[in-house]
């Protein structure tokens, strides 16, 4: 029929930024200091708590290049992200901006990556949080929730009760506005910079330059392999852009924010890897839980470092999961504007103003994929989602600069093409060292976006209702 829209222009369609910016239902109360912790609180987290434990045995000493590699990666993007968010500023991060570059195809399956990343990070993070929750218990009452409920899947525990029950604790708080959970958000991260400090501060007392050697014990290909491990504890600096319609004067305080939590990462990741690697010798850190804590314990020969920095884990554990979850039903919100899916993840209370039915939803699905799916598999998956998201706005970058080149940017990425070039390939290099399971798991979720989009997202497109409305008169034999 006339009206019948061929799959190559549905896959290819591309959404007008200027309709990318409509909506206006949710409310615009986030200002630049809250989303520069929105984006420190969604990055720093589980990552730099325990990736030590797993790093520094595939790298040694040389973890802290290996951070390093994984910071020039994030940056790079962050400046691909920073442009795009100040030109775009809606919420879908980089779904909207793959929607508006590459076509609806592509941005719904950086979107499927998206939901990949925060599904799966909340879930990993909420996971981990019963180790330190157990620290501290021990610490101060001197019992530990028995293994068997309390212990990542595969690690020794059945069921990861604490985290399950922490995703749906950040749901209750989600429903409530994101105005009041960016206040609680706030002071969790400045609690949880505090206790980093103060590793920082005491572990250089126990700083050994002989605990530097070797440097490298696993050559250049341990530094890599390492890389992408640790890269893990960057993703969460593009929950910035997640909340493009809930910011004021969104073009100059999305950029800034992500520009500015990506400086306060970095140097926190930097130091607490340098202390860390110091104060112990390498072959000590595998295998070792609660790793940061257990490091001050053994520096200072007395109980209270560790326990602060343990209380400072379980809250920080809290903020990313509040910050991963709030990114999450931001996606969905966006995406189901769009008609990619269901109109329940884009419902908004009318007293709260956030889109209570798809958090429901979110909840439920990160608690139980915390409860019963081992740790490592959730890192690597979530690495892998955020690498090719990232690779995809970075790609943005460049096909928004030619097809749009008049768009108003509140940002724009200095050393431009070269920039988002290096960032692909940053991208692709870590991509190359996540394992084959990994991307055998990446492919059947790939397979499964595939058959929703044909059979449910590429009828209900926004786009697609448009295309019908403008074929209309032919199909009624009057003239177009």
């Amino acid at each position: 029929m006339a009206s019948d829209v061929t799959l190559r222009r549905q896959l290819l369609r591309r959404k007008p930024v200027g309709a990318l910016q409509g909506g206006g239902e949710l409310r615009r109360t986030v200002g630049l200091f809250q989303l520069t912790m929105i984006g420190i609180g969604a990055t720093i987290g589980t990552g730099i708590f325990f990736t030590l434990d797993s790093a520094v045995p595939e790298a040694g000493p040389a973890v802290v290049l290996s951070f390093v590699i994984g910071a020039v990666t994030a940056a790079l993007t962050a400046l691909c992200y920073a442009e795009l968010a100040s030109a775009v500023p809606v919420s879908g991060s980089s779904y909207s901006y793959a929607y508006a570059t590459l076509g609806e195809f592509a941005g719904y399956a950086v979107g499927w990556c998206l939901l990949l990343e925060y599904a799966v990070s909340g879930a990993a993070i909420a996971v981990s949080w019963g180790q330190y929750l157990n620290d501290l218990t021990e610490r101060l009452f001197g019992f530990q929730l028995p293994q068997a409920i309390a212990a990542p899947p595969g690690a020794g525990g059945w069921v990861n009760l604490p985290g399950a029950v922490l995703v749906l604790l950040c749901c209750l708080l989600l429903v409530r506005g994101a105005k009041q959970s960016a206040l609680v958000n706030t002071v969790m991260v400045l609690v949880k910079l505090a206790v980093l400090a103060l590793f920082v501060v005491v572990g250089a007392t126990g700083f050994h330059a002989a605990n530097l050697h070797p440097f490298a014990p696993m050559g250049t290909a341990g530094i890599g392999a390492a890389a992408s491990t640790v890269f893990f504890s960057f993703i969460g600096l593009d929950a910035v852009s997640t909340a493009g319609e809930e910011v004021k004067n969104p073009r100059r305080t999305l950029p800034l924010a992500i520009v500015g939590a990506l400086l306060v990462v970095t140097a926190v990741y930097v130091l607490v890897a340098l202390v860390g690697v110091g104060a112990q010798p390498w072959t000590a850190f595998g295998g070792q839980e609660a790793g940061l804590s257990a490091i001050l314990t053994r520096v200072t020969g007395a109980g209270w470092p560790g326990l602060l920095l343990s209380a400072g884990a379980v809250l920080s554990i809290v903020s990313v999961v509040l910050v991963v979850l709030y990114g999450q039903t931001r996606i969905l919100y966006t995406m189901s504007r769009d008609g990619m899916l269901p109109e329940l993840f884009r419902r908004v209370g009318p007293r709260s103003g956030t889109p209570v039915a798809g958090t429901a939803v979110v909840g439920a699905l990160v608690a139980v994929l915390a409860a019963v799916v081992p740790l490592d598999v959730l890192a690597d998956l979530t690495s892998l989602g955020t690498l090719v998201a990232f690779a995809v706005v970075s790609l943005g970058v460049l096909i928004l600069r030619r097809t749009a080149p008049d768009l108003e940017r509140g940002f724009r990425v200095p050393g431009h093409p070269v920039v988002p070039l290096l960032s692909v390939a940053f991208c692709g290099y870590l991509l190359y060292g996540l394992p084959a399971d990994t991307w055998l798991l990446f492919a059947v979720w790939l397979a499964l976006a595939v058959a929703v989009y044909l059979g449910y997202s590429r009828h209900h497109s926004a786009l697609q209702q448009a295309d019908r409305a403008e074929a209309g008169p032919v199909l009624t034999g009057t003239a177009p």
